[in-house]
């Protein structure tokens, strides 16, 4: 009975690794199927940034390349890679970081963040229903602490498709990882200095949401990401093994130098 019990547990950890392992990256499946999916004519489109403070990188790889005429975001498995997107799951407890230095002297009032995420099958119409983000003044896998926000508060202001199809270069015109803009209301000042974001989303469907990481055309590494599963990692193109970068969007104002407070003693 005992060995037999054992035979059970290994067969039930075998069924198991894969699935929560299925989760943690979006990996090219050269047998899935090309997928056409119609854009919903009453979903929103993201109109884009106006306050830009920081922009942490491309995703676009080919303006107007995509189906209908959308822009494409191609993972260049030409040059070996096959990572198409991040698990970054809220209900699974995944989440993404990434850096960002605040360069003027007087700081940076810190409105709203925009991340990019994508649920493999949905329409244009967005299926996010949540983002969640926590700033922390060092990386948070090396002594850094979380000096604003939290993983228990939803921030997400709004969600639309961003223009944007995540494909492959070889099936540019594939419409079944349409990409949304998900705006972050933030909403704090932050001083000079170097900073790392770490955020989880949520959404309604089954696949991810993955966040797509940054992407050039002719290169492989793109950044520094982090992605924490159970444990925080650096982020890499598995193909490759290369580092990825994640894209973001930080939008605010800069703080004027003489409207800074100083403690005076």
């Amino acid at each position: 009975m005992k060995r037999f019990l054992v035979s059970v547990a290994v067969l039930l950890l075998v069924a198991v690794v894969p699935m929560w392992a299925a989760n943690e990256l979006d990996i090219v499946n050269p047998a899935e199927p090309y997928v056409s999916i119609p854009p919903d004519p009453d979903a929103p489109t993201w109109s884009g940034p106006e306050a830009v403070l920081y922009d942490n990188g491309p995703l676009v790889t080919h303006p107007g390349g995509g189906a209908g005429g959308a822009d494409a975001s191609a993972l260049q498995t030409n040059l070996g890679m096959n990572t198409l997107g991040a698990g970054h799951q809220f209900l699974l407890g995944y989440s993404m970081a990434d850096d960002f230095t605040v360069t003027d002297t007087g700081g940076w009032d810190v409105q709203t963040i925009t991340f990019f995420a994508y649920q493999t099958g949905s329409t244009t119409a967005s299926t996010i229903t949540g983002v969640y983000v926590q700033i922390w003044n060092g990386a948070p896998n090396a002594g850094g602490s979380v000096i604003w926000g939290d993983l228990t508060t939803n921030r997400l202001a709004s969600t639309a498709w961003a223009n944007i199809y995540r494909v492959t270069d070889t099936t540019l015109t594939t419409t079944n990882r349409p990409v949304m803009a998900d705006i972050a209301t933030i909403g704090t000042t932050l001083a000079a200095g170097t900073y790392w974001l770490q955020w989880t989303t949520d959404g309604t469907l089954a696949s991810g949401p993955w966040a797509p990481p940054i992407t050039i055309l002719g290169q492989t590494t793109t950044g520094n990401a982090l992605q924490y599963t159970t444990a925080w990692a650096a982020l890499t193109d598995t193909g490759t093994l290369t580092p990825q970068g994640m894209p973001f969007i930080i939008e605010g104002v800069v703080v004027p130098v003489e409207l800074q407070s100083f403690d005076v003693e």
